[in-house]
């Protein structure tokens, strides 16, 4: 799962980016509000955790610009404003949730798994799309059909992860490559094709009617035939 974190605080942001990689979460920071912004409308987060006094642009209006333009990725807002006022405020401009600082570590780490089972959907902890799914309540990267389960790679969960949360759709190479390997990696298009074969091999394994289709010019889209 990949989360921004919006926060000027060179120390908060170190503290907070490391806590959250060895929760095993993706992390991509921005400084200031005009990038914070930008990363947000990317549409590739799965969560964004953003302070409310920022430099360039509040936190408060990023929000406000973000679901203006659509964006619908949980948003938990964090500052250092305790008045109830201020929560209010921040939860009328579309954020999801609202965290005072200083804060229980054990406490933002409950809200960001409570936004993800929100944000996919489902009462118990799964991704799912034809005869596949994916537990996204336990460490172990498995993918389920027909009663039977395949270990995943982290890049290859994360592809069937992004590929089901936006069913329907035909992601572009672009799109998996900044979501799966994020902004500032090294990792070309090819490594998608790479992975795509690799997790199409993990569901003949487990014999999914569900397969990774190729759009030729344009990217991939999860399809399935009759279960």
């Amino acid at each position: 799962m990949r989360l921004l974190l919006v926060e000027d605080e060179k120390r908060m942001a170190q503290a907070l980016t490391e806590l959250l990689r060895l929760e095993k979460y993706e992390v991509d920071h921005c400084a200031d509000g005009i990038s914070g912004l930008e990363a947000v409308q990317s549409g590739i987060y799965d969560i964004v955790i953003l302070d409310v006094m920022l430099p360039g642009m509040s936190g408060l209006e990023i929000v406000k610009k973000a679901r203006k333009a659509g964006i619908r990725t949980p948003i938990l807002m964090l500052t250092a404003k305790g008045e109830l006022d201020d929560k209010v405020a921040g939860l009328d401009s579309g954020a999801d949730d609202y965290l005072t600082k200083p804060f229980l570590t054990k406490e933002l780490l409950a809200r960001l798994r409570a936004l993800a089972r929100r944000n996919i959907h489902s009462s118990d902890g799964t991704l799912s799309f034809g005869d596949i799914s994916l537990d996204t309540g336990t460490t172990a990267l498995v993918c389920t059909a027909n009663q039977q389960s395949v270990r995943l790679s982290e890049k290859e969960y994360r592809i069937l992860e992004y590929l089901i949360a936006n069913q329907g759709q035909i992601l572009s190479r672009e799109q998996l490559a900044v979501k799966i390997w994020g902004f500032d990696s090294d990792a070309e298009y090819n490594n998608v094709e790479v992975y795509m074969s690799f997790t199409r091999k993990k569901l003949a394994f487990v014999g999914a009617k569900t397969t990774i289709k190729a759009v030729r010019g344009v990217g991939y889209e999860l399809r399935c035939s009759d279960v």
